[in-house]
């Protein structure tokens, strides 16, 4: 790290906590806190922190974050630190501030159940569902806190997206505004838990152990969870073996984790747990948000979106993804891991949108006209672009083919890659061995990392069971905007296997950044970069259905056609697009045993070896489907 950048870093933390110091003092002085039990329609109560500005000048909007996390700090002389985060804008509004334990969390009571399915039908008081908490909390705050506008809004990131999400369907009166960021929508399809099928192991089991623990009654602390003995995660899940163990170390008090168990399918009970089947009437403006580089849940905030859109076309809804990891946007937002964004993003989102869009539908105050459709930061030209949809109606669905000597092309002229009349196909060949799986990183970690998303894949280039495809120099920009399709024609030796594919931006060989554009500051070497810009795993089992697995036939040729979450990102004129192939993606998803059975039942012993063909002839012709924006 040099000198300057040192002394720049030092000087900008010594302002940024001279700030916080003089906020801190401020919210202190200006704000009261008390703590309510709120009572649901059933009588269950929530527990509920409130921050109550003490201006009197005039009524105050209420803004609501319902959490699983715990509202904390408990007690009414204890503050949460406001001055910390850019929330003291809205403090700065008298805003009161809102946080509530949900259901059967903390210090509320009740029965906690995960992703909770939406009731449309409710017919009782005894039919409750986190819409209809969301309601009694604001009916109650409305009816009941002093000196507040009757205009209420909802947000929160991660798990309290999902809340957020629901909230906008309560029907409320009140409820003007929503903003679900980065919300858990789908723990089968492609959030957290499981994307396409395949089980997400390393983060469910470093986060379940602890937030899965029961608690029948009220608690302010949730403990600590299981501790891994090794600290490399490659090592301790290669070496806890089957998913049945993985269970063992959780121990049978873990419901949720057992129930996943038992749903090795897309059945009736994993889509009730989907939040796109509420969306319909939403009512409040509808703010989403997500990071293109969200390891738990950028497939969520997407396909959220998207649902709305279709199911709810009324509603007033738009997208914001900027180039952040999860919940990058409330933290400082020039870069992630290596990769460099040419400004503090998350500052110009804050500013730009999501702070006047509360302002505007809470207080009537100031305009939203800047606030598109879809406000996208594209990554590799490093700009925002705004959409009056998404995708963009100037995109053109581009298959880019694989040709036999492993370049990538637009053309499909695959001439002489199947001699007429041969019944010889051509194909790529790599062996998947679920003893030696595919890193999905290169450094050793005992976490999994949030970089991992922007990661240099060329330590998987140098793999021989990873395929990489690449084009040739290109000699214009290309830009992407929206969902890839892999479309991979293949054959494998035995009844089942998995898939991932990552998109990939080849950066030149003597690629630098100028010392001028912030960074992490360590350095590392540039030129020859493989940013990966999308991966995505498909459990190959699912390919024609989600809940209906079939077997693969040993040689047989089969089409195994999947989406990867949508990209925003302009190929440079002088870079290469890279595809690369593989059938593991380890720790991050867990070893598929590469026969056809109950993933969640398997053995040690039935892990085997499979031989994966990549067909690229005149007739299987393998490709992906890009989103070129025009």
């Amino acid at each position: 790290m040099n000198k300057y950048f040192l002394a720049v870093c030092i000087l900008a933390l010594q302002g940024k906590l001279l700030a916080q110091n003089a906020d801190s003092v401020w919210f202190v002085n200006n704000y009261t806190k008390i703590e309510r039990l709120i009572p649901m329609r059933d009588g269950i109560k929530l527990f509920t922190s409130i921050y109550l500005p003490k201006d009197q000048r005039e009524k105050h909007p209420v803004l609501m974050t319902r959490t699983p996390y715990s509202c904390a700090p408990y007690g009414e002389d204890k503050m949460l630190p406001v001055w910390k985060a850019y929330l003291m804008a809205y403090a700065r509004e008298n805003f009161i501030f809102v946080l509530q334990d949900v259901r059967g969390r903390y210090m509320s009571e009740g029965e906690f159940m995960d992703v909770r399915p939406f009731n449309k039908n409710k017919k009782n008081k005894t039919d409750i569902d986190e819409a209809s908490d969301s309601y009694d909390a604001i009916d109650w705050l409305v009816k009941n806190i002093p000196n507040n506008n009757q205009r209420v809004g909802v947000f929160g990131t991660s798990y309290p997206g999902f809340y957020s999400t629901e909230a906008s369907l309560s029907g409320h009166p009140a409820l003007k505004a929503v903003s679900p960021q980065a919300p858990v929508t789908d723990w089968f399809i492609g959030d957290d838990f499981h994307h396409k099928g395949a089980f997400f192991a390393m983060d469910g089991f470093s986060f379940y152990p602890t937030f899965g623990k029961p608690h029948p009654t009220p608690t302010m602390n949730y403990g600590t969870g299981f501790s891994t003995p090794i600290k490399d995660n490659y090592q301790f899940y290669l070496q806890t073996g089957a998913l049945k163990n993985l269970a063992a170390l959780a121990g049978d008090s873990i419901k949720f984790w057992h129930e996943m168990y038992e749903h090795p399918d897309y059945d009736a009970w994993w889509q009730a747990r989907d939040a796109r089947r509420g969306l319909y009437n939403v009512q409040p403006a509808m703010l989403w948000v997500g990071g293109l580089f969200d390891a738990e849940d950028c497939w969520g905030a997407w396909n959220a979106y998207k649902a709305c859109e279709k199911q709810s076309p009324q509603t007033n809804s738009k997208i914001v993804m900027g180039p952040w990891y999860h919940g990058q946007w409330s933290r400082e937002g020039s870069y992630l891991g290596n990769i460099r964004f040419g400004s503090n993003t998350s500052k110009w989102y804050q500013e730009n949108i999501e702070v006047p869009f509360f302002i505007h539908h809470l207080k009537g105050k100031g305009s939203i006209d800047n606030i598109a459709e879809a406000n996208i930061f594209f990554t590799g030209e490093n700009n925002w672009k705004t959409f009056d949809q998404w995708p963009a109606k100037n995109v053109e669905y581009k298959k880019l083919f694989v040709h036999p000597d492993g370049s990538l092309a637009f053309s499909n002229n695959v001439a002489g890659s199947k001699t007429p009349g041969s019944k010889q196909a051509a194909y790529s060949e790599y062996t998947s061995d679920p003893a030696h799986p595919v890193p999905y990183t290169e450094d050793v970690h005992d976490d999994r990392t949030r970089e991992y998303m922007t990661d240099d894949q060329r330590f998987a280039s140098r793999r021989p069971d990873v395929l990489t495809f690449q084009t040739a120099l290109l000699n214009e920009d290309l830009t992407l905007a929206g969902p890839v399709m892999a479309d991979l024609l293949t054959s494998i030796s035995t009844t089942d296997a998995d898939f991932v594919v990552k998109l990939i931006d080849v950066f030149p060989d003597d690629f630098v950044y100028k010392d001028s554009v912030l960074g992490n500051g360590k350095g590392y070497p540039m030129g020859g970069y493989q940013l990966l810009v999308r991966g995505e795993i498909m459990r190959g089992k699912y390919r024609n259905s989600f809940e209906k697995p079939e077997p693969f036939l040993p040689g047989k040729i089969s089409r195994v056609l999947y989406e990867l979450p949508d990209v925003a990102h302009t190929f440079k004129k002088g870079h290469r697009l890279m595809i690369q192939v593989q059938s593991s993606w380890f720790p991050l998803a867990d070893r598929n045993p590469q026969e056809f059975l109950n993933i969640y039942k398997a053995g040690d012993k039935d892990f085997k070896k499979s031989i994966i063909r990549i067909y690229h002839d005149a007739i299987n012709q393998t490709n992906f489907v890009l989103p070129v924006l025009k």
